[in-house]
């Protein structure tokens, strides 16, 4: 298939050039498009996508970017099932909220940003859409992790075990239009506004989802957590839901087995071999893994990385327990 042809006709031509963009996981096909002096992201679905689904994540998606929450789509070839957007380019919204001058900013924008999302409509066939439960699925994640024989320490196994006698906490709240893969590199910042990307995952949650998923993902602190729940609700000294708090501690764990197994299936073994009485104070902390990241000494693209990936997290949901 010519990925040009899956431009419209306007911007076709010598002058347009298409190169790759890294997409992580999801399996979907993303470009960088440059022509005319406008850059653009083409993203194509992955063939095993259900088409059902994509026309409803096609549809949250437009219904975001009129909200302003996301970039507009300014083309769509639905045989190809491809969307093009205009590119948005990332002031980093990472490195704003670890820059102590702009931290409390940041959450601020943070939780407005998601409070604007979960007003929004819910589309019609609210139903049929959305990311299945994470307590749905940890047994399935966990069970393929013990399938595999894939050694862990033994704190990761005790944390993933009582997990899933627990039962969820009623939300107490109606379901929301929620993104339900809010982390950090879905997070764009272009200086001004905060954009949410890859909305494949859209649909109807209770709207502690969002918020608890981001939370675990930047390692949030309790304090720092009330703050972000205050933004959302608009209100001072908001509490923390014991449903926001769950899902922080399954979201992080569920994340954490998904990248232990990726590290070891990538090929690293070593850590798996050595895992014995590994404690998690002898774990990296996400905070020192997202720094070694950030210096070039971790990638999430080796085996060694995701598996040191999966601790971390697996770290910060034992570590939300206490």
């Amino acid at each position: 298939m010519s990925l040009e042809a899956c431009l419209p006709l306007s911007l076709r031509g010598p002058q347009t050039r298409i190169t790759s963009i890294s997409d992580g996981l999801s399996g979907a096909g993303v470009y960088r498009v440059d022509t005319g002096g406008r850059a653009f992201v083409l993203k194509i679905a992955p063939a095993h996508e259900d088409p059902a689904s994509w026309h409803r994540a096609l549809e949250i998606r437009r219904r975001a970017a009129a909200a302003g929450l996301t970039p507009g789509v300014i083309h769509v070839d639905e045989e190809r099932r491809a969307t093009l957007t205009d590119l948005v380019v990332d002031q980093s919204f990472a490195a704003l909220y670890r820059d102590p001058a702009s931290h409390g900013r940041a959450i601020a924008q943070l939780g407005q940003t998601l409070r604007r999302l979960h007003s929004l409509p819910l589309p019609p066939d609210a139903e049929a859409t959305g990311a299945p439960a994470p307590w749905a699925l940890l047994p399935t994640s966990w069970a393929t992790l013990n399938a595999a024989s894939i050694a862990v320490p033994d704190f990761v196994r005790r944390a993933a075990e009582g997990l899933l006698r627990e039962s969820p906490p009623d939300a107490g709240r109606a379901l929301v239009l929620s993104h339900n893969d809010v982390h950090p590199k879905n997070l764009v910042h272009d200086g001004v506004s905060l954009h949410l990307m890859d909305w494949d995952a859209a649909g109807p949650n209770d709207p502690f989802y969002d918020l608890a998923t981001i939370a675990a993902f930047l390692g949030m602190d309790g304090a720092t957590c009330r703050r972000l729940l205050s933004a959302y609700e608009d209100a001072p000294d908001a509490p923390l839901p014991a449903r926001f708090l769950y899902d922080r501690r399954l979201i992080a764990m569920l994340c954490g087995v998904n990248f232990l197994q990726f590290g070891y299936l990538s090929g690293y073994t070593a850590g798996a071999d050595a895992a014995g009485e590994q404690t998690p104070e002898a774990t990296l902390a996400l905070g020192e893994f997202y720094r070694r990241l950030r210096a070039g000494t971790l990638s999430l693209a080796t085996g060694e990385g995701r598996w040191a990936f999966g601790l971390a997290l697996a770290r910060e949901s034992v570590a939300t327990m206490a």
